[in-house]
């Protein structure tokens, strides 16, 4: 199976032009949930699956999909594609590039080999980042029922606008638009930069990943008391920073004990009142801890958010600590990751079996139906960044493996 050049400059032009929805002065993109952006990506990419003759619909909660027909009716559905939102000031591939490798992968099959016996369908997950509202996988969790839509009515963004009150305004939420719960699902395929250092450093072309790492998020806040920082003794002081801080002190410590793979990072906080001259009455901030094994996961988190509750003690402060996401260690598929072994050996294309350390929606799906995930290399290993960077061959390469698997899935079976 050969792909001409046309194939091959559409996946770059397709990102190009996705990454103007939320672009930036200084180079990065922006495209958070139920935005201006977000939906402007979401229209252009419903036009483009419409111009390559696909079903297009989208679901309750705003996930885009484009469904290439089989012959079989009552078959089930090969699932490929990635989610459209970003983090803040992010690159342009992550995410956006499985969509634009699935969308470029169907395009291809379907002029080339006409239709199919199983149905294929592009998805434009609407979100996965956890970027706008304190939650990740919004898209996917609602299609294999990990989240449920009534979750929205509880969540706010840090404008206090309600996940509910966003999706209403995208256009979205509505009783008559279709539930995104799916129970039709014969695989799911996703191809992903890697957003590390390993397949560069190796010089692999392809990443054919095992497992993806389980991961906790937490929302933690510190309750203290505000007061006057020139007049309140040291000893006197209920400082709900200086508690955070020294929690997110600790945590680096024992995380950095703990070893590899564990990461720990604490990325947000919110700090009331925020005023040089005044202690901060409360603080909150988020933790992310990933692992490969469930078990030493588990018994990290317990360990970390113990030690958190005696500082809390010590300090003389409160502390109420949130779970926002529980996602468990993810096998992939054993018998998919060999069917990419073969495939990858059959185009003459080097590859290695990995982990994943980032969290993707392909994790979603692992119990849920055989899942398979794909990597291709990152420039520096460096994501979430204006910086962000695969070679248009690397690209090339990820939607040509994509592209076997689909036929085989789809047209061979």
């Amino acid at each position: 199976m050969r792909m001409d050049t046309d194939y091959a400059s559409s996946v770059t032009e397709l990102l190009a032009k996705l990454a103007t929805y939320g672009a930036e002065k200084k180079g990065g993109v922006t495209r958070l949930l139920y935005t201006e952006a977000w939906s402007q990506a979401q229209i252009f990419l419903a036009d483009k699956m419409a111009e390559a003759d696909l079903e297009v619909r989208y679901d309750s909660v705003g996930n885009l999909f484009g469904r290439f027909q089989g012959k079989s009716p009552e078959a089930k559905v090969i699932l490929c594609g990635s989610h459209i939102d970003t983090v803040r000031s992010a690159g342009k591939y992550d995410g956006a590039y499985g969509i634009a490798a699935a969308l470029t992968a169907v395009r291809f099959l379907k002029e080339s080999y006409g239709t199919p016996k199983r149905h294929i369908e592009v998805v434009s997950f609407c979100e996965e980042e956890g970027s706008r509202f304190p939650l990740a996988y919004w898209g996917s969790g609602n299609v294999v029922g990990f989240h449920k839509p009534e979750l929205a009515e509880s969540l706010t963004d840090s404008q206090d606008i309600s996940l509910k009150q966003a999706m209403e305004d995208a256009g979205f939420g509505k009783a008559d638009q279709p539930d995104p719960f799916r129970k039709d699902l014969y695989a799911f395929i996703e191809v992903h930069i890697e957003q590390g250092i390993t397949l560069e450093r190796t010089g692999d072309r392809i990443g054919i990943v095992d497992t993806i790492a389980g991961q906790r998020r937490y929302v933690v806040t510190v309750n203290g008391e505000t007061n006057h920082a020139g007049t309140t003794p040291m000893a006197m002081r209920k400082d709900a920073l200086a508690a955070s801080a020294e929690m997110i002190h600790t945590l680096e410590k024992v995380a950095v004990r703990a070893g590899e793979p564990l990461v720990a990072t604490v990325g947000s906080m919110k700090i009331q009142s925020n005023i040089p001259n005044v202690i901060s009455g409360s603080v909150e901030f988020t933790l992310d801890i990933r692992h490969i094994s469930e078990t030493l996961l588990n018994g990290f988190c317990d360990a970390v958010l113990g030690m958190f509750q005696v500082i809390a003690e010590r300090r003389d402060v409160e502390i109420d600590i949130v779970t926002a996401l529980r996602s468990r260690p993810t096998p992939m598929d054993i018998v998919l990751a060999g069917r990419l072994e073969r495939i990858c050996s059959d185009h003459s294309f080097s590859y290695r079996r990995m982990m994943s350390g980032a969290g993707h929606d392909a994790q979603m799906f692992g119990s849920v139906c055989p899942t398979a995930m794909i990597f291709v290399p990152s420039k520096d290993g460096i994501s979430h960044s204006p910086d962000e960077y695969t070679a248009p061959e690397d690209l090339q390469a990820g939607v040509a493996i994509l592209a076997e698997m689909l036929y085989e899935l789809a047209y061979e079976e």
